[in-house]
């Protein structure tokens, strides 16, 4: 549907699940993709061999995105490899359920780490970039969570509403610099995490949908290359939620 030819685009997260439908979606569309992993080595080989026709076109990097020094770096590595880039989708994302009042610490810190302080980090050294060529699309990967917050996921939930106040605000300040920055907030989406629910669970969120169907990862990419494209130049700030209609 889309051309991105001569456009490279990075995305977090982005050889299994949400993000690989993301990232493939950039390579059929003529994208240079940098797709980031940060332990699943057998994912990221399995993303490699599936999208083998692509291979100039894709580069896989294992990144922390917690770790500010590594994102630091992660950046010197395009700008000393690519020069540039046009895009980022800030998918990177992890959940640790459990009831607030049993939740421990860390299952707290890490999923705030991952998915808020992860995002910031990238967001911060990539505006760096992208102002000085006054132009870019930031895509921040949301969570209809955060509106709904079940309950087990208050460090999720927190996490996504987080993201969504971070998109709005950094919209505003470098909008005048050619910069978008929008969320894309997806629903029950058929990925591992919904493959292993029990089949009660499954049929209870089933349920919920008003188009009866969980929704796919290629389904979530159509909207993130839409907010991506140089003519969505006057989105900026927006949550799109991708969620059957919840």
């Amino acid at each position: 549907m889309y051309d991105f030819s001569g456009q490279t685009v990075i995305v977090t997260g982005g050889t299994r699940g949400i993000g690989k439908g993301i990232s493939e979606g950039f390579l059929r569309s003529g994208a240079k993709v940098i797709a980031t992993y940060s332990t699943n080595e057998s994912a990221a080989a399995q993303f490699t061999a599936d999208n083998s026709q692509f291979a100039e076109n894709t580069d896989i990097r294992k990144l922390d995105v917690t770790r500010y020094e590594e994102v630091e770096g992660f950046f010197r590595y395009i700008d000393e490899e690519y020069g540039s880039f046009e895009v980022l989708v800030n998918n990177a994302g992890i959940r640790k359920d459990s009831v607030l009042a049993m939740m421990k610490e860390s299952d707290w810190h890490d999923v705030i780490n991952v998915n808020l302080a992860g995002t910031f980090y990238m967001c911060k050294f990539a505006v760096m970039s992208l102002m000085r060529r006054r132009y870019g699309r930031i895509i921040n990967i949301s969570s209809v969570m955060d509106r709904y917050a079940f309950e087990g996921q208050a460090n999720y939930a927190a996490s996504k509403a987080g993201l969504v106040a971070l998109t709005r605000s950094l919209s505003k300040e470098v909008g005048t610099r050619g910069i978008t920055v929008n969320c894309v907030s997806p629903g029950f989406i058929t990925t591992e995490l919904i493959r292993d629910l029990p089949d009660k669970l499954r049929e209870a969120y089933l349920a919920r949908i008003p188009l009866k169907r969980f929704g796919g990862p290629e389904e979530v990419a159509a909207c993130v290359l839409f907010l991506a494209l140089r003519e969505a130049s006057y989105v900026t700030g927006s949550v799109l939620e991708v969620a059957g209609g919840l």
